[in-house]
């Protein structure tokens, strides 16, 4: 389960985040590649965007579910 006190600083403010436990094996990419983005030089993924609608809420979660070290969390700071 993610932690939202080891989550990464890259993170755009909101409910959906990435903690230090990411491999960055690009499945959240791959799930909502609008939402989340890999850092070129620590080799970790971050959110970029909050999703906005049902749609893209369902990205994000799928991108959580997906997740398989459990770094992706929707319980932050809401914007």
């Amino acid at each position: 389960m993610a932690d939202k006190t080891k989550k990464f600083e890259d993170n755009i403010a909101g409910r959906f985040y990435v903690d230090k436990e990411c491999i960055a094996c690009d499945a959240c990419i791959l799930a909502a590649p609008d939402h989340f983005k890999m850092h070129d030089e620590d080799g970790h993924a971050f959110v970029i965007k909050q999703p906005e609608g049902e749609a893209e809420e369902a990205q994000c979660k799928e991108a959580m579910e997906g997740c398989p070290v459990e770094a992706i969390g929707n319980d932050g700071e809401k914007p």
